[in-house]
């Protein structure tokens, strides 16, 4: 009897937990036909509400109302409710919420753009500083940290007349933040509380429903492509110098989309819906979700009507190289970024106990290991270890040791923490065939350099096979006019475009590697919660930074040229792009060494001097050619 009365509640205990499932509400945006509204509903807003109550929908399940974007909304619902919206001839599709993710000082000279450059197609640069004040550049992102000296507002003038945004006061976030610089600051989270189950901002210790940025890749990307000089700025003492923006005297307007587990597209959509109402000339997006078919992309969406408005939408192409057809924001109306390297590297090296100096970087900034060899070790065991995932060291194998961990699964810089949780003195980040031999510095918590592939077998051999391994970490600093650059990044990701493969994708790669920009000082450089450093720069490396940097030269290609239209300024960048590197030499690939490839660097590197005067650079072309001509 007790049996049965047990299977009984098993029973029913299962059949509400279907039941849940079944009926469970999610995040959909719903497309529909603007031309049908009756005329009986004043706004789009009316129609969309009263068409939600006809299916007894709660009066919160409205979201979002979109207006300029997109031609819907986006609503929280149940299947059956769904079901009925796709019946009604009003509505064109009904799609399920996605969910997105980020793609997370020297940059100016690389790209030619310090203040001895001369003459941009008439403009000199103060001329040219000054048409981009009337640019405004809205970034979608984590939020920003306003108090950042890159978005200082000294010298600038009064707000563009076009402007038509504002600055929200939230929590942790005043609208006196803003000023002339940085015009803007709004934050879009229904998405994420729906996905969240609701409260969920709330549960994260370090988020906050403003437009305050508690994760440092906003403040990054904003002040990539607009931020202000900046004198003396750093890392730890990495890569100082005087930090800048691409478009130093454009306006900047954040739209905080993403929060601490991504950014869903009825945020993202949100976000463009009103960027494209305040008045914004350049769209940033660095964060994507693979490719989709655009009827279903809420990027490519929105960014149709923004090219429709004469605004032009640059996107990062993603961190999933170099694995083929990975590439995300493929939709033609968008310029899709790729990542390069700079002439700037931050050398380390890993001396051994055989007296062999293997080279490789790191931005670790704290007390050396001095000179002293200390034991080296690398765990035979299981592949978690090998990884040094966390809890899989044991502290008496590597108490007082370095030690070799292979790159892959987690975060490099949690790697590093996991080896000083368990004693280790010092990590050997040692590159396997899936990350071939690209390089990537980053500011560990403990002595630590990062080498590729090949050096890293190499390591991991001498560990196995020499009875008293040891090793000691030396620290570079930083190092100028490194050759060859630009280098294709290993992790920029690559074409074909799947969606429309005759369309060749990316467009153009651009600066991603090692990249100083403000940082929010909620966060330490790593993003570790155990990392208690507070720094006003870090240097970040992604398509994240790439792209960035295309929209900060949109701005000043509007500056210099405000008749030019989006596909004008696209075509300006990807005609004048170029396809070698600082050795005369055709561009490589950092994954293997290889020559790099139209999938993976688009059109070629921009090259900003050319692409304001591309109708000169096709007449010198010409020149050659003829002259070419002439001599055969």
């Amino acid at each position: 009897m007790a049996s049965m009365a047990s299977s009984t509640f098993l029973l029913g205990f299962l059949f509400l937990i279907l039941s849940l499932t079944i009926t469970a509400k999610k995040t959909y945006i719903v497309h529909m036909k603007h031309h049908d509204k009756p005329l009986s509903f004043e706004t789009r807003h009316d129609w969309y509400s009263s068409s939600l109550q006809s299916l007894s929908a709660a009066p919160d399940s409205l979201l979002y109302s979109y207006t300029t974007a997109f031609n819907g909304f986006a609503a929280s619902l149940d299947p059956e409710q769904v079901e009925l919206l796709r019946k009604s001839d009003s509505v064109l599709g009904v799609y399920e919420d996605t969910l997105y993710t980020l793609h997370t000082t020297r940059t100016p000279q690389f790209l030619g753009l310090d203040a001895e450059f001369g003459l941009w197609a008439g403009h000199n640069t103060q001329q040219l500083e000054q048409a981009s004040r009337d640019v405004i550049i809205g970034v979608l992102d984590t939020g920003v940290w306003p108090e950042s000296m890159s978005f200082d507002d000294s010298d600038m003038p009064d707000l563009p007349s076009k402007w038509r945004g504002e600055c929200e006061s939230a929590p942790d976030f005043s609208s006196k933040f803003c000023n002339k610089k940085l015009i803007g600051a709004r934050s879009f989270s229904k998405g994420y509380h729906m996905a969240t189950g609701g409260g969920g901002i709330y549960k994260k210790p370090r988020e906050v429903e403003s437009p305050r940025d508690k994760d440092g890749h906003g403040t990054h990307t904003a002040s990539t492509a607009a931020g202000a000089h900046v004198a003396n700025a750093s890392l730890l003492g990495y890569a100082s110098g005087t930090a800048r923006g691409m478009a130093t005297h454009a306006r900047v307007a954040t739209y905080k989309v993403c929060w601490e587990t991504g950014c869903f597209g009825a945020d993202i959509l949100a976000g463009m819906d009103q960027a494209i109402q305040d008045g914004v000339d350049v769209l940033s997006l660095s964060l994507g979700g693979g490719s989709a078919p655009y009827y279903r992309d809420t990027i490519a969406i929105g960014a149709f009507a923004a090219m429709e408005k004469g605004i032009f939408v640059s996107c990062s192409a993603g961190n999933s190289g170099p694995t083929k057809a990975t590439l995300a924001n493929v939709a033609p109306w968008i310029m899709t970024v790729g990542a390069g390297t700079l002439d700037r590297d931050f050398p380390a090296y890993a001396v051994l106990g055989n007296k062999i100096r293997y080279n490789g970087v790191s931005l670790y900034s704290g007390q050396g290991m001095g000179n002293k060899p200390v034991g080296l070790v690398y765990n035979k065991g299981n592949m978690s270890s090998n990884l040094c995932l966390p809890g899989s060291l044991d502290p008496a194998f590597v108490r007082g040791k370095v030690v070799i961990c292979d790159r892959g699964t987690n975060a490099r810089v949690e790697k590093g923490a996991v080896v000083r949780d368990a004693g280790g003195v010092g990590m050997i980040l040692a590159n396997t065939p899936v990350s071939g031999e690209e390089l990537v510095a980053d500011s560990h918590l403990l002595p630590a350099v990062a080498v590729g592939r090949k050096v890293g077998d190499l390591i991991r051999e001498y560990a196995r096979s020499d009875p008293k391994p040891t090793a000691v970490l030396v620290f570079g600093g930083t190092v100028l006019n490194v050759r060859p650059s630009p280098v294709v990044a290993a992790f920029s990701s690559r074409g074909p475009n799947m969606v429309t493969p005759q369309i060749l994708k990316p467009d153009v790669i651009g600066p991603g590697v090692n990249i100083l920009a403000a940082w929010s000082e909620a966060i330490g450089p790593t993003g570790l919660a155990k990392d208690t450093r507070k720094t006003k720069f870090n240097i970040m490396s992604g398509t994240s930074m790439s792209c960035p940097h295309i929209s900060g030269l949109a701005a000043l290609l509007k500056a210099a040229h405000p008749e030019w239209s989006t596909s004008a300024i696209k075509s300006a960048l990807m005609t004048t792009a170029y396809t070698e590197d600082n050795t005369n030499s055709s561009l490589r690939d950092a994954a293997d060494g290889s020559l790099s490839n139209p999938w993976a660097h688009g059109a070629g590197h921009v090259d900003p001097q050319k692409a304001v005067s591309p109708e000169l650079q096709k007449a010198e072309k010409r020149k050659a050619r003829c002259s070419t001509s002439d001599r055969t």
